[in-house]
């Protein structure tokens, strides 16, 4: 289950492209921050009846994910989904502001210095047009 502000959170928002999110080892308090797309794209093939491809988008895996560390999958796997808890911090509207938010949550948190954290990079690259909505 994904909690945001504290309560469940189990819809997918339209008007959102992902969220970021922080995953907390119940036992050890150690956590892990990231992004998830609540969407993916989908390309539809040409058949008889459609003539041209068709760009849609379809619901990603977000609600079974546990976060991109080989390190928290396989702890979950070890010890199971209830020895978690996910929580969604912030709601994006487009992928640059999911990248910017991760990022910039990532370097006040100092994930990398920090033993608290499981993450062990931080990756962006972000244009300030991707930010202006």
């Amino acid at each position: 289950m994904w909690y945001y502000n504290g309560k469940e959170f189990d819809t997918t928002p339209d008007e959102y492209q992902g969220f970021i999110y922080i995953i907390t080892e119940n036992s050890t308090n150690k956590k892990y921050i990231g992004k998830k797309n609540f969407w993916k794209p989908k390309t539809l093939p040409i058949t008889k009846t459609r003539k041209r491809r068709v760009r849609t988008r379809v619901e990603s895996d977000w609600r079974e994910y546990f976060g991109s560390s080989k390190e928290v999958q396989l702890l979950v796997e070890e010890n199971g989904e209830k020895a978690f808890r996910r929580d969604i911090l912030k709601l994006c509207k487009t992928k640059g502001e999911m990248s910017y938010y991760e990022a910039k949550l990532q370097f006040e948190k100092d994930v990398l210095l920090s033993d608290e954290y499981y993450n062990e990079f931080i990756g962006c690259k972000i244009h300030s047009k991707h930010l202006k909505v």
